[in-house]
């Protein structure tokens, strides 16, 4: 189906530490592609160089054949990318309507479109009998959830979800991972930046694995799970032993 986001080459430093070292890999239509790496490896400042948080200092940022590299999160948004915090970011003095609702008045300028796609949300989501409910007494997984349907309203092509697994149990963990594969099946291309393999290795595609900024392996997740630079750089020794 062809790639529909595309980094060429992207680099960026911080006090003269390659956080990103020419980074290059493609995310394909459809797919769910895991971007995984130790601490530091570079996967959460590749997400805000993407976003336009932050700015780096050279290479390319492809989206559906737009050239992302001079346009602003707000332009970022309307052509498709969409993302998601370590640590959920509700609107804590607003219902979990009026989040989804704001959302949708962004992208529509209808109240009663912006209505209609709130509820379509909702429900998607399984959010309808939360509606009411203030975003400051949602559980943990329930505002991670909240901040994926924030993104709905938009159509975005692309949604980065950086550790939405993070703080959840193994229980809320498979409910999550229902969710986003729900939301792919819908034709949203996910980014999942993880540290749970078990869940990469269930729902990914591919990984792209990231070391000190750099590509330092590809593929199908078993197949890299198994190659013993990865294991030494990112998963251990002893990785997969009975």
């Amino acid at each position: 189906m062809g790639a529909v986001l595309k980094i060429k080459d992207l680099d960026i430093s911080f006090g003269g530490v390659h956080a990103v070292d020419h980074l290059s890999f493609e995310v394909e239509r459809g797919e769910i592609l895991g971007l995984i790496g130790p601490n530091g490896s570079g996967k959460s400042t590749t997400v805000n160089i993407i976003s336009g948080l932050y700015t780096q200092d050279g290479g390319e940022i492809v989206l559906d054949g737009t050239d992302l590299n001079k346009k602003d999160i707000a332009d970022r948004v309307h052509l498709g990318i969409g993302r998601t915090f370590q640590s959920p970011k509700p609107f804590l003095s607003l219902t979990v309507y009026e989040s989804v609702y704001i959302s949708a008045l962004l992208h529509n300028r209808s109240k009663q479109v912006a209505k209609e796609e709130t509820e379509r949300v909702l429900e998607f989501m399984g959010f309808s009998k939360l509606a009411w409910t203030s975003s400051s007494k949602l559980p943990v997984e329930k505002r991670k959830w909240l901040d994926m349907a924030r993104l709905l309203p938009a159509r975005p092509k692309v949604i980065m979800l950086d550790e939405c697994l993070a703080g959840l149990n193994p229980a809320e963990m498979n409910e999550s991972l229902e969710l986003v594969q729900k939301i792919n099946s819908e034709g949203v291309t996910i980014v999942f930046i993880e540290h749970v393999m078990a869940a990469v290795t269930k729902i990914c595609n591919r990984v792209v694995v990231l070391n000190e900024g750099k590509r330092l392996s590809e593929g199908p997740p078993a197949e890299v799970m198994r190659q013993e630079k990865v294991i030494k750089a990112y998963l251990g020794k002893g990785y997969g032993d009975a």
